[in-house]
């Protein structure tokens, strides 16, 4: 079967796992290891614990080993703290990511498909067990997150801090090897973030318009699947609604 577009069958379990790590685009630096950071950011890790509530638009573009050209798509993203979130992709939207409680949901409009992955239990794949390092949210300390990445590097060019990290469990780097995250110095305001995943390919994710603390619609964190839609189940499972 051929590429269904931006986010067709070239990529579509490659979109599952971004989607499961993505979230670490403000969370992720807050696991450094402090004397290895600079102050100013230590300050950016600081300033996380503030985040309530948090939205913005972005462009994501993913580099596979197997394509020629990057794939990229326009989307939304909001989240609320501890740990919810809905994530759009293309417009209008080809994939719909939505945290909701123990679920994750990932949701196709354009094919009629809906796939939830649970989030507790026993039975955890490799992606899975990378998102549980994205389950706490938002710390409201260095201390509760510092074991689980480590710095592999920080710069500052043109105004923007780049902070490069590695997560230290295993079972997240058999997904994801390597987290780049990229903030103004001046407002400490989040430019993008960027994933190297195990299989050598990359996700980047540019954000503009972020609105920090908004008032969020608790619908948006409920997933809405049509009665016509196939559900699909990790156990490979269908059932309609």
């Amino acid at each position: 079967m051929g590429r269904r577009g931006a986010f067709g069958t070239a990529n579509e379990f490659g979109m599952r796992k971004s989607i499961a790590l993505a979230f670490g685009l403000l969370i992720a630096c807050v696991a450094a290891q402090g004397a290895d950071l600079s102050p100013l950011a230590v300050e950016w890790i600081n300033s996380q614990a503030r985040i309530r509530s948090w939205s913005a638009s972005f462009v994501q573009t993913r580099t596979l080993p197997s394509l020629v050209q990057p794939l990229t798509a326009t989307g939304q993203v909001h989240f609320v703290a501890p740990g919810r979130f809905r994530w759009e992709l293309g417009q209008p939207p080809q994939t719909i990511a939505v945290r909701a409680t123990n679920d994750l949901w990932l949701v196709y409009p354009r094919l009629k498909r809906a796939e939830r992955y649970a989030l507790d239990g026993a039975a955890r794949s490799s992606w899975q067990a990378a998102l549980q390092l994205l389950e706490a949210g938002f710390p409201r300390s260095q201390a509760e997150v510092e074991a689980q990445y480590g710095v592999l590097s920080e710069s500052r060019t043109n105004g923007t801090c780049q902070l490069a990290l590695q997560p230290r469990a295993s079972s997240a780097r058999k997904v994801i090897s390597k987290i780049r995250v990229e903030f103004n110095a001046s407002d400490l305001q989040l430019r993008a973030t960027e994933f190297e995943f195990a299989d050598g390919s990359r996700m980047r994710n540019d954000f503009a318009g972020q609105a920090l603390n908004p008032d969020l619609d608790e619908a948006l964190f409920v997933p809405d699947i049509p009665p016509d839609f196939k559900i699909v189940t990790p156990a490979n499972r269908s059932k309609h609604p």
